[in-house]
């Protein structure tokens, strides 16, 4: 896994967030939950079922109109892929299909209430690494495309100590697994913490 992209890309991304802090009244924190994620039947014979991980990152908001409407830029290490079945001989296998990326969604935040908000946009996703796991054997492929654009919409209830909880679901617009016409979906909980 190349995790020191993720940390780069984090590390440049709170710099950014800091100096537009001073600037501009914005705020940044962390944030993390689980994935439930599958990919579209594509050419698959049979339907692709979901695979359980997690993501964990950084996330910022900069105020465009006061208490309505800002910019939350993300950066994430995101668990997603799916698993398939199939039969062989008479025996029954499935494989875990493996895809690690890191995310970056760019996200319009508008406020409903004061808690609650609503959020949409574009996600750009860098695959990090994959791999297929079959009867407890790993194996490392090249079949997942290493980029994916991705539209992502949810909503937050934001509590007043910075505590807030995240609801969100992502749909690919391009291909994931080559020549499958497979996309991703994944849909995400999690909790977070803004300064």
């Amino acid at each position: 896994m190349k995790f020191t992209k993720f940390l780069s890309a984090s590390l440049l991304f709170l710099a950014a967030i800091t100096t537009a802090n001073a600037q501009e009244k914005a705020s940044f924190g962390i944030k993390g939950g689980m994935n439930f994620s599958t990919v579209t039947q594509g050419k698959f014979e049979d339907g692709p079922d979901n695979r359980t991980g997690f993501h964990i990152g950084v996330v910022g908001e900069v105020p465009i109109v006061s208490n309505v409407f800002s910019i939350q830029p993300e950066v994430l290490y995101s668990q997603q892929g799916f698993e398939s079945n199939y039969n062989l001989l008479g025996t029954s296998y499935t494989t875990k299909h493996k895809i690690d990326y890191l995310n970056i969604p760019v996200l319009a935040k508008l406020y409903i209430i004061k808690q609650l908000s609503v959020e949409a946009g574009p996600q750009f996703g860098f695959k990090l690494n994959e791999s297929h796991d079959t009867n407890n054997s790993s194996i490392e492929t090249n079949e997942v495309n290493k980029f994916d654009t991705a539209l992502a919409i949810g909503a937050s209830f934001n509590f007043d100590n910075g505590l807030f909880l995240t609801g969100r679901y992502t749909y690919s617009l391009n291909e994931v697994v080559k020549d499958t016409d497979a996309k991703n979906k994944v849909f995400q909980v999690g909790l977070g913490f803004k300064f």
